[in-house]
C-alpha cells in the first residue's frame, strides 16, 4: 500500500514544476541547485552543426524512395559482374542530385542558426547577488530561477511570472503581436500578495516556492501557486505570466521571475513551423513511379530471358565469353540473372530522379509569382499573400469543397453598433444605420462628421474636461520611487513600430445616437444623480433605472483599457476627480417641474405608438389584429414609453419625463463647454464586440474614463464621474460564453453584477418570474422577457450578432461567502478550471434582464461575387460557425450562399431517433424533388451523386439548402448518421453548420475529405479555426482582426476573403497545369530515352552494351533537357488570368485532374514506346549496310532523340514568350556545342570507348541532316495529327477557352458573353412557387407544433395550442419578419412544407426534434415558414 502511494504522489508531482529562487545558490556547484534539471533559454532551431550536416542530411534525404534506389543503383554498379558503367561516372548523378539539395538545406539552416544568435545574444538585466543589483545578460544565458527586470518596449526574454510593476495598480501592458498578432494591449497582473508595493521589488527577500504545470503549449492556460514559508498558499494564472516575445507597453519597469526557458515557453512549443503535406499530385506520382518501376522490372526481365536464349544459341562458347579464374562458365541462369541486375543499371534512368528537384524548382517559381502578384496585396493592412507550405501549391487548382468560418473570414469582424432594445423597448437607431449606408465618404470626410456630431449632441451632454486625468506615454508609467536601480533606456533597443489601435476604425467609433432614447438617458442621468439623496430600499424595476444600468453595464463589464489618441499613445491611469455628487433633491424637483410644465402641450396619447409607429419601429409596416398583439410589439425608433399598460412602483416621474421635448430638457440643463483641450480617449480592446459596446455607450455620453484592477471610472453626460470598486472580474470564456464584473455601486453602496453574454445563456439564468411576490411586477417581468427575445431573433433575421445585458444585486454576506470560495478555487492547483466554473455558476445566476444589443459584423468588400464564382466553379461552399442560426442564415443570404427562391432546411434536435427519422425523411423529399442522381463519389461501399440532373417536370426545381446546429452534428456523429447527412448535402446548394466547437468544424471536414475522396480547403481567421484548418488539405488563415493564430497554422495566409477567387480560379489553375503536364512530360521523356537503349539490346545480343556515350546520357537528362520544363512548369499559361476569372466553370478542370490521369499517363507512355521506335529503327533502316561505327550510330539516335524530345515540349506549351524560345533553342545549341568539344578533347575519357571526333565527322555528312530532319517529323505525326483533331472538333471548355484567348479583345469579349449566356443556368422565376412533391398525408390531431422558435423561448414552447394552426404561424411570421410586410394575411398554398412521415417511420419519431423549412415567397424575399412536428 505505501509502494502504491508513493506512486500516486510521485506521478502527481511528475504532472508539477517546482521553481524557487537562484539567489541562494548563486556561486554553487551546478549540481546542487534544485532548477538545474530545467531546460536553458538558448534556443537552437537550426538542424544541424559543422560535424553533423553530412552525415545528417544525407540520411534526411535517404528517406525519400528515388534518393535510396539511385543510391542503390549506383552501389550495384560497383560490383564488377554486374556493373554496366563505369562506378565512378555511374555515381555522378545521383551526387549532383544530393549535392543540390544539401546546398538548399544548408543555405535554409544557416538562415536559421543566424536567426538564433540574434536571439540568443540579446541582452537583458538579471539580478545578481554578488553584485547587489541587476546586471547584463544575453537571453541564452537566463535560466529558470533567476529575476529579470524588463523595461518598456523591451522584448520579454522567457516565460516569467510577474512579481512586480511600477504602475500602482499592479498592472503590466503586453502587446502580443509577436506572439499572435494582436495589437491590442493585454493586461497582467502581479501575483497577489506583491501588488502593494511603494518601493522597488527585492528579490533576496523572496524565499517563496512556486509550483506550477508542466510545459504545455496552451498560450491563455496557466495555473499554479505560491507556498509561503509559512506554508500558506496564494494561487494565480494566466494573468501573471509574461510570455516570451511579447513586449513590455506602457509599463516603466516589471520584475518576475523566470519559470519556463527555451524551449519550454509556449512561444515556442506553438511554433512548429511550416507542416510537410503531400500534394494529390505527389500521390499519383508515387503511384506512376510504381508502374514505371514495374514497367523496368518487366524491360530487364525481357533482357535477362533473351540473354540466356542468346547464349544457348551457341553450341560452343563464343570467343566473347570470358572464363574465370578456374576455367569454368557461369550457368545460363545465373547469367541471366547477373544481366538483369546489369539491365537494372543500364535502364535505371527509366525512373526520373531529376523529377523531384525539378518539381520543388517548379514550386519555388510559383510561389515567387503568387507572392508577387499586386491584385493578392491589401493595402489597408500592407500584408500580400503568405505560402508557408510550398509543396502543395498544385493542390489549390482542384479544390472541391470548401469549408469557412463565418466572423472575420466572410465579415470584417468590424463589429458596429446598430441596434439595441432596453426593457422590451426597442430602438432602431435608423440615423445611425443611414450613416452607415455610406461608410466610405464618413472615413474620407471626418470634418464634416465632427459638426454632425456636434449637431447631434447638445452641448450640456457633450464630454467635458476631466479635471485630474494624468495621460501617460505608451513607453511610460506611473513611477513608483526606485532606489538605485534606475537605468536610461536605451533608445530603439528593442523598439517596435507603434501599432495601429485595434477596433478603432471611424466605423466602429462612431454611433449616431437614437434622438428618442438619447432622451431617456437624460431622464436616467437625472436619477443617478438623485440616488444619494433618495436611495430605494429595493431595486428599482423602472425603465428609467434599467436604462442608466444597461449604459453602465455597457461601459464596465469588458476588460477595456483606455489610452489616448495622440502620438505616442497615451494611456489614462489615474481616474479624474469627479464633480459634487448629489444634487440637492429640491433642485431635482425643480427640473421636474419645469420639464412636466414645458411638455403639457404635448398630447399623452403621443406616448402610445400607433400601428404605423409600430411598424416603422421594425424596418416595415407589420399588421396587428388586435390589442394584445399590439401590445407584445416592440417599440423602435419612435423611442415610446412601453410603461403604458402599467406604471413603476419606484419611479414615475422617470417614465413620465420620455414625453419631454429635447429643447426643453437642453434649456433646463444647461451646455458647459466642450472639451477640446483634452485629448481624444482611445479604447484597446481584446475584442471587437467589446469595443463597439464602449463606442456605443460613449456615444449616450457614458464615457469609460480609466480603468485599473481595483476601479473604474465612468463619466456621465452631464460630467459626473462615478468611480466603482471592482470587487471581481469573471472573463469570458468559450464554455460560460459570458462575462461578469462586481463591482460596488458608489452611490448605492449596493454589490451589483452586471453580466453580459450570449442570449442563449442569459435567457436560462434569468430569475423566474413566478418568484416576483408582485403580480404587476411579475407580468412586467414575462412581458420584458417575451419582447426581448422577439427583438433577440429579429436581431438575428438581420444577421446582427446578439448580446444579452443583465445585472443582480446581492448582499455583503452572501458575497463575502462566495469570494472565500472563489479564493480557495483560485489557490487549487488540481481541478482548478472546474472550481472556478463552478464559483462562477454560483455567482451567475437569478439575473435580472435589463436588455440586448444587436451588432452587425459587416460583410467584406467582395465577398458575394467571390461567393458567386467559386460556385460557378463547381465548389461546394459550407459555413462552419459558432454563431446563431438566424445571423448565419442572413449572412448566407447576403452572401450568395442562399438564394430567395431556396428550399431550406432547417434540422434542430437533441435526439438520435429524431434526427435519423428527420434526415429520412428530408432526403426522401429531396430526392422526389430532384429525381435520381448520377453517382459519382464513393464511401461506405456506398455510390454517392455528385451533380443534379435537371427535373423530369417542366417545372424549374429550387435548390435546397441545409441548415444544422451542433447538437444536431452530435446526434449525427454519435447516432452513425454520417452517411444518410452526407448524401442529403450532395443536393444542397449550400451547408450551414451553425453553434458548432471548434472540434466539431474538425471532424466535418474529416468526414468529407475521407469518406467522399474530395479536395477540401478550410478557410478562418481565428484560433477556433485552427482545428479545422489543419485537417482540410490545404488550410488558409485570414490575417484579421482575431489574432495570428490560424495564420500560424496555415499553408496559406491571405488577407482578404475576396483573394480567394484569383487564389484558386487562376495561380490555383495555373499552378495546376503547369507541374501536372510537367510530371507527364518527364514520364515520357525519361521512357522515350531509356526504350533507345532498349531496343538496342535486341541487336547487341542483350549484353548490357550502349550505343550512346554514357557521359552523353549523363549531360542528356542534367543539361540538355532539363531547363525547358522548368521554364514551362514555371511560366507555361494555357489560358489568361482575365478569361479565367471571367468564365469561373474553367476551373472544373483541375477538379477532374483532366491534365493529369491514368489515362494521359498510359497515353504518353504509348507515345514515348512509338517515338522511341521511331528515333531508332529510321536511323537503324538508314545506316543498316554502312561501315559506320557503334558511336557514330549512338550520335545520330542520340541528336534525333533530343530533337524530337524538344520539339515534343514545344508542342505542349501554350505560351510563348522571348524565354521560352531562348530555352529551346539555347538547349539544342549547347548540346551541339558540347558534343564538338567533348568528342575533340575527350581520347581516353570513357576508356576502352574512343568518341574522338565522331560528332565532327556526323556534321559533315549529308545523310546525318536528313535523318535529323525527317525521323522527328514521322516521330511526332500522329500526336500532331491529335492534337489537331483535338483542337478542331474537340468539347473540353479549357479547348474553348483558348480559342476565345486568341481573339481580339472586342470579339473576345462577344464570345465571353455568347458563353455566358450559354453556360448559365436558368435563373428561378421569381413569382414561381416552390415546387416540391406531396407527401404523405398526416392527421391533424396527429400534429402537435409549439408556437414559432423566432417569437418565443424555449420554456414557452406548446403551451399555447394543440393544433397546429398555419393560419396563426403565417401571421406570427409576418408580424416578425420585415420583409413580409405586404403579403396577405391569408397562408398561400406554398407558405408550409410539413414533412410528412413515410411508412416506415416509428412513431414518436419528432419526438424532441425541429425539421424548420425556410421559402421563397413570391416578392423574392426569405420569408420563412417554420414547422415542428411531433408524431
Amino acid at each position: 500500500m505505501r509502494k502504491e502511494g508513493k506512486r500516486r504522489r510521485k506521478r502527481k508531482e511528475d504532472k508539477k514544476r517546482v521553481v524557487v529562487s537562484n539567489l541562494p545558490y548563486e556561486g554553487w556547484s551546478h549540481k546542487e541547485n534544485p532548477n538545474r534539471h530545467y531546460c536553458g533559454n538558448q534556443i537552437k532551431t537550426s538542424k544541424y552543426t559543422v560535424l553533423s550536416f553530412v552525415p545528417k542530411n544525407i540520411f534526411e534525404q535517404l528517406h525519400r524512395f528515388a534518393n535510396l534506389y539511385f543510391v542503390g543503383i549506383a552501389v550495384l554498379n560497383f560490383v564488377p559482374v554486374v556493373n554496366a558503367f563505369q562506378p565512378e561516372v555511374n555515381m555522378l548523378p545521383i551526387c549532383i542530385i544530393l549535392g543540390v539539395t544539401a546546398i538548399k538545406d544548408a543555405w535554409e539552416d544557416l538562415r536559421r542558426y543566424k536567426s538564433d544568435q540574434v536571439v540568443n545574444h540579446g541582452e537583458c538585466l538579471v539580478y545578481s547577488r554578488k553584485a547587489q543589483s541587476y546586471v547584463q545578460k544575453r537571453w541564452k544565458d537566463v535560466c529558470v530561477g533567476d529575476f529579470v527586470q524588463m523595461q518598456c518596449n523591451e522584448i520579454i526574454p522567457a516565460d516569467i511570472l510577474l512579481l512586480f510593476s511600477s504602475d500602482p495598480s499592479g498592472i503590466c501592458h503586453l502587446e502580443t503581436a509577436n506572439l499572435d498578432g494582436e495589437t491590442n494591449l493585454k493586461q497582467r497582473r502581479v501575483v497577489k500578495g506583491f501588488s502593494q508595493q511603494e518601493v522597488q521589488f527585492e528579490p533576496e527577500h523572496f524565499h517563496n516556492t512556486i509550483v506550477c504545470e508542466k510545459p504545455n503549449n496552451h498560450l491563455n492556460k496557466f495555473k499554479g501557486y505560491m507556498e509561503h514559508p509559512d506554508q500558506t498558499r496564494t494561487g494565480f494564472g494566466s494573468e501573471s505570466l509574461l510570455l516570451r516575445g511579447c513586449t513590455i507597453r506602457n509599463t516603466e519597469v516589471a520584475v518576475g521571475i523566470v519559470i519556463y526557458a527555451g524551449h519550454e515557453t509556449k512561444a515556442l512549443l506553438n511554433n512548429s513551423g511550416p507542416r510537410y503535406k503531400r500534394s494529390k499530385i505527389e500521390r499519383r506520382m508515387n503511384t506512376d513511379v510504381f508502374f514505371c518501376i514495374g514497367l523496368l522490372f518487366l524491360m530487364c526481365l525481357i533482357g535477362a530471358v533473351g540473354h540466356s536464349l542468346w547464349n544457348r544459341s551457341f553450341r560452343e562458347h563464343p570467343p566473347f565469353d570470358v572464363p574465370d579464374a578456374n576455367g569454368g562458365f557461369l550457368p545460363l541462369a545465373l547469367g541471366g540473372f547477373y544481366m538483369f541486375l546489369t539491365m537494372i543499371i543500364l535502364l535505371q534512368v527509366l525512373i526520373p530522379i531529376s523529377l523531384y528537384v525539378s518539381i520543388e524548382l517548379v514550386k519555388l517559381g510559383q510561389v515567387f509569382f503568387l507572392h508577387n502578384d499586386l491584385d493578392l496585396y491589401d493595402e489597408e493592412t500592407d500584408l500580400s499573400i503568405q505560402c508557408r507550405a510550398l509543396n502543395i501549391t498544385e493542390d489549390l487548382g482542384q479544390i472541391q469543397y470548401i469549408f469557412s468560418d463565418k466572423t472575420g473570414t466572410l465579415t470584417e469582424n468590424k463589429m458596429v453598433f446598430r441596434r439595441c432594445t432596453i426593457v422590451g423597448c426597442e430602438y432602431s437607431h435608423q440615423e445611425n444605420a443611414k450613416r452607415l449606408e455610406t461608410p466610405k465618404e464618413l472615413d474620407s470626410d471626418s470634418e464634416e462628421w465632427t459638426q454632425y456630431q456636434c449637431l447631434s449632441f447638445p452641448a450640456r451632454w457633450a464630454q467635458s474636461p476631466a479635471a485630474g486625468v494624468q495621460p501617460l506615454r505608451r513607453c511610460q508609467s506611473a513611477r513608483v520611487p526606485i532606489q538605485g536601480h534606475s537605468r536610461q533606456r536605451s533608445v530603439g533597443r528593442w523598439e517596435n513600430a507603434q501599432s495601429p489601435v485595434a477596433f478603432s476604425s471611424s466605423i466602429e467609433k462612431d454611433v449616431t445616437p437614437d434622438k428618442n432614447l438619447l432622451t431617456k438617458v437624460r431622464d436616467a442621468t437625472l436619477w443617478l444623480e438623485a440616488l444619494p439623496d433618495s436611495r430605494p430600499a429595493k431595486t428599482s424595476r423602472s425603465t428609467t433605472a434599467s436604462i442608466a444600468d444597461f449604459f453602465l453595464a455597457l461601459t464596465i463589464c469588458n476588460s477595456v483599457m483606455v489610452s489616448t489618441t495622440t502620438e505616442p499613445r497615451q494611456r489614462v491611469t489615474m481616474p479624474p476627480s469627479t464633480k459634487v455628487l448629489g444634487t440637492s433633491l429640491e433642485k431635482i424637483q425643480q427640473l421636474f417641474q419645469k420639464l412636466k410644465l414645458s411638455s403639457l402641450s404635448q398630447s399623452f396619447s403621443s406616448t402610445v405608438p400607433s400601428d404605423t409607429d409600430l411598424g416603422e419601429s421594425l424596418g416595415a409596416n407589420m399588421p396587428t389584429t388586435d390589442s394584445e398583439e399590439r401590445d407584445d410589439v416592440s417599440v423602435g425608433s419612435g423611442g415610446y414609453s412601453t410603461d403604458g399598460g402599467y406604471k413603476s412602483s419606484t419611479w414615475d416621474q422617470g417614465d413620465i419625463l420620455a414625453s419631454g421635448s429635447d429643447a426643453s430638457s437642453e434649456e433646463v440643463l444647461g451646455a458647459p463647454a466642450l472639451g477640446l483641450a483634452s485629448p481624444e480617449l482611445c479604447y484597446e480592446a481584446e475584442s471587437p464586440d467589446e469595443a463597439a459596446l464602449v463606442h456605443a455607450a460613449r456615444a449616450y455620453s457614458f464615457t469609460l474614463v480609466s480603468r485599473t484592477p481595483e476601479q473604474v471610472t465612468v463619466r456621465l453626460p452631464q460630467g459626473t464621474c462615478l468611480t466603482f470598486d471592482v470587487l471581481c472580474t469573471l472573463a469570458f470564456d468559450s464554455v460560460r460564453k459570458r462575462m461578469s464584473v462586481v463591482v460596488r455601486h458608489p452611490l448605492t453602496g449596493e454589490i451589483v453584477i452586471y453580466t453580459k453574454g450570449a442570449d442563449s445563456v442569459i435567457m436560462d439564468l434569468l430569475e423566474d418570474p413566478a418568484c416576483v411576490a408582485e403580480t404587476d411586477v411579475e407580468k412586467k417581468v414575462r412581458k420584458i422577457r417575451a419582447r426581448t427575445q422577439k427583438h433577440l431573433d429579429l436581431y438575428a433575421r438581420d444577421g446582427l450578432r446578439t448580446l444579452c445585458i443583465a445585472k443582480k444585486v446581492v448582499s455583503e454576506e452572501d458575497f463575502q461567502r462566495w469570494a472565500s470560495f472563489r479564493r480557495e478555487a483560485e489557490a487549487s492547483l488540481d481541478n482548478r478550471d472546474e472550481l472556478l466554473m463552478e464559483t462562477a455558476q454560483r455567482l451567475e445566476n437569478q439575473l435580472t434582464l435589463l436588455g440586448a444589443t444587436g451588432i452587425e459584423d459587416r460583410l467584406q468588400e467582395g465577398v458575394p461575387d467571390t461567393v458567386a464564382a467559386l460556385r460557378e466553379a463547381g465548389i461546394q461552399l459550407w459555413v462552419l460557425t459558432g454563431d446563431k442560426q438566424e445571423t448565419a442564415i442572413n449572412i448566407a443570404y447576403s452572401c450568395r450562399l442562399l438564394h430567395q427562391t431556396d428550399t431550406v432546411y432547417s434540422i434542430n434536435t437533441e435526439s438520435q431517433e429524431t434526427c435519423e427519422s428527420i434526415l429520412n425523411c428530408v432526403l426522401e423529399e429531396v430526392k422526389q424533388c430532384h429525381g435520381p442522381r448520377k453517382p459519382d463519389h464513393e464511401f461506405f461501399g456506398f455510390r454517392l451523386p455528385s451533380e443534379t440532373p435537371p427535373p423530369t417536370s417542366g417545372a424549374t426545381v429550387p435548390e435546397v439548402g441545409l441548415v444544422i446546429d451542433g447538437k444536431t452534428l452530435n446526434a449525427i456523429f454519435q447516432g452513425k448518421l454520417e452517411r444518410t447527412f452526407l448524401e442529403l448535402t450532395q443536393y444542397c446548394r449550400s451547408v450551414l453548420c451553425c453553434r458548432s466547437t471548434p472540434l466539431q468544424k474538425k471532424m466535418i471536414v474529416k468526414l468529407v475529405r475521407d469518406k467522399l475522396s474530395v479536395m477540401t480547403l478550410s478557410i478562418g481567421d481565428g484560433a477556433n479555426d485552427v482545428s479545422m484548418i489543419q485537417a482540410a488539405d490545404i488550410g488558409i488563415g485570414i490575417s484579421g482582426q482575431e489574432g495570428m493564430q490560424a495564420v500560424m497554422s496555415s499553408d496559406f495566409a491571405i488577407s482578404r476573403f475576396r483573394h480567394l477567387q484569383k487564389l484558386l480560379l487562376v495561380h490555383g489553375h495555373w499552378c495546376y497545369t503547369r507541374l501536372a503536364r510537367m510530371v507527364v512530360y518527364y514520364f515520357y521523356k525519361n521512357v522515350c530515352y531509356v526504350n533507345l537503349l532498349f531496343w538496342y539490346q535486341f541487336l547487341c545480343g542483350f549484353s548490357g552494351s550502349t550505343m550512346i556515350d554514357y557521359w552523353q546520357m549523363i549531360f542528356f537528362n542534367l543539361f540538355f533537357t532539363s531547363l525547358p520544363p522548368l521554364v514551362f512548369g514555371v511560366l507555361d499559361k494555357d489560358i489568361s488570368a482575365e478569361t479565367l476569372l471571367t468564365l469561373p466553370e474553367l476551373y472544373k478542370s483541375g477538379q477532374n485532374s483532366e491534365c493529369y490521369n491514368l489515362l494521359t499517363f498510359w497515353v504518353s507512355m504509348v507515345d514515348a514506346f512509338y517515338q522511341s521506335l521511331m528515333c531508332f529503327f529510321i536511323p537503324y533502316l538508314t545506316y543498316k549496310d554502312s561501315d559506320i561505327d557503334v558511336f557514330t550510330f549512338g550520335t545520330s539516335i542520340n541528336t534525333i532523340s533530343l530533337a524530337t524530345i524538344l520539339l515534343h515540349q514545344a508542342m505542349e506549351m501554350k505560351t510563348w514568350t522571348i524565354i521560352h524560345g531562348l530555352v529551346l533553342i539555347g538547349s539544342f545549341l549547347m548540346y551541339f556545342v558540347v558534343s564538338l568539344v567533348y568528342n575533340a578533347t575527350c581520347v581516353v575519357c570513357n576508356s576502352p570507348a574512343n568518341p574522338y571526333w565522331v560528332m565532327e565527322g556526323q556534321m559533315s555528312d549529308p545523310t546525318f541532316y536528313l535523318v535529323c530532319f525527317l525521323t522527328p517529323v514521322a516521330a511526332l505525326l500522329p500526336r500532331y495529327f491529335f492534337l489537331s483533331l483535338q483542337g478542331t472538333y474537340g468539347k473540353s471548355l479549357i479547348l474553348k477557352a483558348q480559342k476565345i484567348d486568341q481573339l481580339p479583345k472586342d470579339k473576345r469579349d462577344l464570345a465571353i458573353q455568347s458563353w455566358r449566356s450559354r453556360h448559365m443556368p436558368a435563373p428561378v422565376p421569381g413569382k414561381a412557387q416552390p415546387t416540391h412533391r406531396p407527401v404523405p398525408p398526416v392527421p391533424e390531431q396527429d400534429l402537435r407544433a409549439s408556437a414559432s422558435r423566432i417569437s418565443s423561448t424555449p420554456k414557452q414552447k406548446c403551451k399555447e395550442d394543440g393544433v397546429l394552426c398555419g393560419e396563426r404561424s403565417s401571421r406570427d411570421h409576418r408580424r416578425d419578419d420585415p420583409c413580409s410586410a405586404d403579403s396577405s394575411a391569408k397562408p398561400s398554398s406554398g407558405d408550409h412544407l410539413l414533412l410528412g412521415p413515410s411508412s416506415t417511420m416509428a412513431s414518436g419519431a419528432y419526438a424532441s426534434g425541429q425539421a424548420n423549412v425556410y421559402q421563397g415567397s413570391s416578392r423574392g424575399s426569405h420569408r420563412r415558414s417554420q414547422s415542428s412536428l411531433t408524431i
